[in-house]
Order: C-alpha cells, then structure tokens, then sequence
C-alpha cells in the first residue's frame, strides 16, 4: 500500500514503524518480526551446489572454501585456476604491457582526462582480480603487479606512483586493499586514511565540504583496512589504531542497521536492496554483510533487518538473481543478465546467511 513505510515492498514481515521497537542505548535500530526467521530453510541444497560448482574456478574455490568446507589443499588446487582459466585469465590477458586496461569504450566517462579514465578501469580490474581471488603469489598475478607498480603514475599529482594512492578515500581505500594483496601494505596510505575519518565513523569523498559520512566511501575504506591488518597480522603495533578506526567504522553501520538513517530512521537508498556483482564503488546490504562475515564479527542483532532483506531477496527456486548492473566499466563480461539467477550473488548470498546462522546459534556470553 501507499502508505506503508519503505521497506514493506521488500521485506512484508517487518513491523510497520520502528517506533515500535525496542530503542536502547546499545541498539537503536532493532526491527521486529511478525515469524521468527527459519535460516535453515535457506541453506543450501545440493542442487543449489552443483548448479554454483559448475561455473568459473573464481566461483568454485569460494564455494569450496565457504559452503562445502573442502580440504585446504583441494581449495587451493581450484584457486590456483583462476589464473589460468576463466574469467581471471581473461582479466589479466587485457593487461597492456604499460600496466593500465585501456581507457574504456567511446562515450565512457567523457567527463574525465583520457589518463584519469584509465586509472579508474585500472582500480575497477584489480579489484575485481581481488574478489576473483586471484592467488598474490601466482607468477601471473607477479608480472600484473609489477606493470602496476613500476608503470603507473597519477599524473595530476606530480607522477605519484599508482600503489600509494591519491587523494580521495573511496579510491585510496580501494589501493590500500589492492596493494596489500598483490604488493605490500602501504602504512602511509593506512594513516593518511585515518587521519581522514570523521566524526560520526566513517568517511566520505566529499569531506571536508561534507561532514557526513557516505555507506560507499565507507565499505570501500573498510575494505582497504581489513586487507591492510591481514597483510600485517603479526605487527601488532602497526594495526593497533586501525583496529580500532574500522571497528568504529563497523559500528557506524551497525548502528543504522547497515542501510538506515540514524537521524529518521528512514531507509537511505532503496537501491541497496538490489545487489549486483561487481560492485565497483557502490555499497548495498549484501556487500556491507559479506565485508563482515569476512572480520569474524561476533553476533549482532542490529543485523537482523539487513539479514531478512537478503532472505527475502532470493528467488523460489532457491537463487538470488544479479539485480541491476553498474554503469563502470571493465573489459571483462561475467553474468549481465539482469533478472537472471546470479552465481556471484548467490554464493554471497547463501555465505553470508550460513554465517549469520552459525554466530546465532553459538553461545554466547551474558552481558
């Protein structure tokens, strides 16, 4: 109907205001519920494993690793294929040997420099190469990181070199992430970063002019901080204050229920509910989940509503399909048709719930 509150066309069984919810000081956004969630009604079914597992070795090591629990070394026997077959193959084939992707199709961006075109579909590849999980020690995965790294430059800022970033943190939170994959963590890039997060927790490309924080700027950074503390785990001086920055900055979204506003309680954007893959710069439910199932983040209920959208999002035949496609751009075609059942968002999808199911049911200590 037309006066129910936004989230109704998506999600039927919340309560109709959240000023019937619990508020505390701890949890500002808890959602209610008509029915109990049954999580166990969407695990996944065996035909739901053989249609993912037959596909790109991108999508089968991930569902080895984090559905079917495979032994390592299978996992990483499958890995080791993505840089050689498939999609990351095809990737990395369109690499020039100048370390860039090209500078797009005609009519692309022509709102930018040619050079800072190129730089974008550069940022757009290798953080698509990332979330292929194309093996860093791969000698394939060397030579693409080596044109990067000695090739590249931003012009506009006295030839800096690409890996230590520019000045924006949507892009420079994306380097941060893609350097301490491929490369080595950049330290002066990590602080730069922290130095730029606000007050509220999070951060946004249009500070200072903004002192509001944005959801994009603000997964695209966490993202960066997350990979920079594996690729320095065991340097516990050096991420001590980055710890600490992103957990604040996880809980900026906690604490909006990961898509809403703290100020109306209102939803912020009704393009988040439809998730796509790649991502590229936009945030929507399923990106800021699986961000967190990927820190091991102990059970929170603030997640409940963004949990029930992702449930209410899958098909009946068991699959999420690719919602919308982003207008960025990148020579490389996976899944682009929009309606269609989507392996990328159903391998997130169904990690993502597995994960919630298992933080739920584990004990827990009282408070």
């Amino acid at each position: 109907m037309a006066d129910d509150p936004p989230w109704k066309a998506f999600c039927p069984h919340f309560c109709d205001t959240l000023s019937q919810c619990e508020r505390t000081a701890q949890n500002l956004h808890a959602l209610c519920y008509n029915r109990p969630m049954r999580l166990h009604d969407f695990a996944p079914r065996p035909a739901h494993i053989k249609w993912l597992l037959d596909s790109d070795p991108a999508i089968r090591w991930q569902v080895m690793r984090d559905l079917t629990d495979e032994a390592p070394n299978a996992i990483a026997a499958e890995r080791s294929r993505v840089a050689t077959e498939g999609w990351g193959a095809q990737l990395l084939s369109r690499q020039s040997p100048a370390g860039n992707w090209g500078d797009g199709p005609q009519g692309w961006r022509d709102d930018l420099p040619k050079a800072d075109r190129g730089l974008l579909i550069t940022l757009y590849s290798l953080a698509v190469l990332m979330d292929l999980g194309l093996d860093a020690t791969s000698k394939e995965a060397r030579k693409m990181i080596d044109r990067v790294d000695k090739r590249l430059v931003f012009k506009r800022l006295n030839n800096r070199p690409y890996l230590q970033g520019e000045t924006e943190p949507c892009i420079n939170g994306r380097i941060l992430g893609i350097g301490s994959y491929f490369k080595k963590p950049n330290d002066a890039l990590a602080k730069q970063l922290l130095a730029e997060q606000l007050e509220d927790g999070g951060w946004n490309c249009e500070a200072p002019k903004s002192q509001r924080s944005s959801f994009h700027t603000t997964i695209c950074v966490l993202e960066g901080l997350l990979e920079y503390e594996r690729a320095r785990r065991g340097s516990a001086a050096v991420t001590e204050s980055v710890t600490k920055a992103r957990k604040r900055a996880e809980d900026y979204l906690l604490e909006r229920g990961m898509l809403l506003s703290l100020r109306s309680a209102k939803i912020i954007d009704k393009r988040w509910f439809y998730f796509s893959f790649p991502t590229f710069w936009h945030y929507d439910v399923l990106r800021g989940l699986d961000y967190l199932r990927g820190t091991g983040i102990d059970f929170d209920n603030r997640l409940r509503g963004a949990i029930e959208i992702v449930v209410q999002r899958r098909h009946q035949n068991g699959r999420w399909p690719m919602n919308l496609i982003h207008p960025e751009y990148i020579p490389l075609e996976m899944e682009t048709g929009v309606g269609s059942a989507s392996r990328w968002n159903t391998l997130r999808a169904l990690r993502v719930l597995k994960w919630w199911n298992e933080k739920s049911v584990a004990p827990r200590p009282h408070p």
